[in-house]
């Protein structure tokens, strides 16, 4: 059996959704396959429902904060209130009808079913084939990368998707991993009074981020009660009566009644035909043009697979899949470029210049471009600048809960930013005066000349300007 269409998307996450429907609004035949949720991870398992937990171990952070500032205050931590609202409010208890029914309200076709590539502009889904005339846009996101750890394949640890949809806390926790999905939730579970420990097997905790950033999320963790292990990489795993027990290099033995394995993601790709479109099934992340068309790798030679206007059916991927970072943000601005590209509209092509990142911990450590080191490693002359919140009149004045920084990173040969982290109260939202600065390239001469409003946490900016300044940041 087989069915002709204009459009098919195969994966219908934050990217692929936005993709399929703004194609289906635009009068197109669009066909979108998922075989999961319509929506994907980000309003399941991870955004919004991390965030939710985020929200409510905050209010228990800033209630234990009243003392010495406002009078006396005790609180009780609570789980069954978080727990309902990722149930009820988020997820709807994990049913995407909502969603099914807005993309169809658009004109789209949905698919439940796994979605394979089996030749130019073919996909097929639960026993049928459809053929595009236009295009195949490939969204199929990201999955948990649990390490070769010895036994870990055989216990029943969390990952993301359990940690946000449990029922209760648990008493102990381990916490493998020290990157963003790691130290959010382990801060949130323990604001809820689970006993928490984080292990990291690289340097520092947020590895991609600057040391500074790392630094700070562990002296706030350490001084909430959890403990941090780094440089502590894990050998084994059992798990027998109930507990984990997670055996690092040299022996020592960590024990919880939970495991939480946050190691990182990688792309879904496997069992997607990639090698019926010319593409490499072994490939860790599908390359695309800045246009988001499929390309093939790197060993290969040859533009983009199609052009979707005409003759052959063009190939398009978008999200977690081209390898650009796991962010929500970065699967929609893709999905731009492409809908304009499958329509034929003109347009920017992709820049990934002033990528923007947060890690939602408190203090937040928001991040844009380049760090220090990635600048260095490009062969720019680097200065940088740096200031404290707590030594700001808005850090000093907000006293509980001040922790963080501004660090600046300049190409000092043109004398712009291309890279900043904003670390502290509400660090993502100062993070976007910053994003714009390394997106625009505005010169450092026209940000230090600028009116900064008192007394903000944005301000700070300015003070790490004028560190930036002295002679030996070069």
């Amino acid at each position: 059996m087989g069915r002709q269409c204009d459009v098919v998307v195969i994966g219908m996450g934050p990217g692929g959704e936005e993709v399929a429907g703004r194609l289906a609004e635009a009068g197109l035949d669009v066909v979108g396959v998922e075989a999961e949720l319509l929506g994907g991870e980000c309003p399941y398992w991870a955004c919004v429902p991390s965030k939710m937990i985020v929200r409510a171990g905050n209010l228990l952070a800033d209630a234990r904060r009243v003392p010495g500032m406002a009078g006396q205050a005790q609180v009780e931590p609570d789980w069954s209130p978080v727990a309902a609202r990722i149930r009820d409010e988020a997820t709807t208890d994990w049913d995407d009808a909502a969603a099914v029914e807005r993309f169809t309200k658009k004109g789209g076709h949905f698919v439940r079913a796994r979605g394979r590539l089996t030749g130019p502009g073919q996909v097929e889904a639960d026993g049928e084939t459809y053929t595009a005339r236009r295009a195949v846009v490939v969204a199929t996101g990201s999955a948990p990368w649990a390490p070769p750890v010895d036994g870990l394949s055989a216990v029943p640890y969390w990952t993301n998707r359990e940690a946000v949809s449990a029922e209760e806390t648990p008493e102990s926790l381990l916490v493998l991993g020290g990157g963003a999905v790691g130290v959010e939730l382990a801060q949130g579970y323990a604001r809820f009074g689970t006993r928490v420990t984080v292990v990291e097997a690289a340097d520092r905790l947020l590895p991609p981020e600057e040391p500074e950033s790392g630094a700070l999320v562990a002296r706030v963790l350490e001084s909430e009660g959890l403990t941090v292990r780094t440089r502590a990489r894990a050998s084994s795993v059992r798990h027998e009566g109930g507990t984990f027990t997670l055996v690092l290099d040299g022996g020592e033995e960590l024990r919880a009644d939970r495991l939480l394995v946050a190691t990182g993601r990688r792309p879904r790709l496997a069992g997607l035909g990639l090698e019926t479109a010319g593409l490499d099934p072994q490939a860790r992340a599908l390359r695309v043009d800045g246009h988001m068309r499929a390309v093939p790798g790197p060993e290969k030679h040859g533009g983009p697979l199609g052009h979707g206007r005409g003759g052959e059916p063009g190939l398009w991927a978008v999200g977690d899949v081209t390898g650009e970072g796991a962010f929500t943000h970065m699967a929609m601005y893709q999905a731009d470029i492409a809908v304009r590209s499958i329509l034929g509209e003109d347009g920017p092509q992709a820049d990934y210049r002033a990528v923007p990142r947060v890690t939602f911990t408190d203090p937040e450590v928001g991040a844009v471009g380049l760090t220090e080191e990635a600048a260095r490693e490009q062969g720019l002359t680097v200065r940088t600048g740096v200031s404290e919140v707590p030594s700001s009149t808005r850090g000093w004045i907000q006293k509980a809960g001040n922790d963080g920084f501004i660090k600046l990173v300049e190409d000092a040969a043109r004398g712009v930013l291309v890279g900043a982290t904003s670390a502290g109260p509400e660090g993502g939202e100062t993070l976007y005066g910053l994003a714009v600065a390394v997106r625009a390239a505005v010169p450092v001469v026209t940000l230090r000349d600028m009116i900064y409003a008192y007394p903000t946490f944005h301000r700070g900016v300015l003070d790490a300007l004028a560190d930036l300044e002295r002679p030996e940041r070069v």
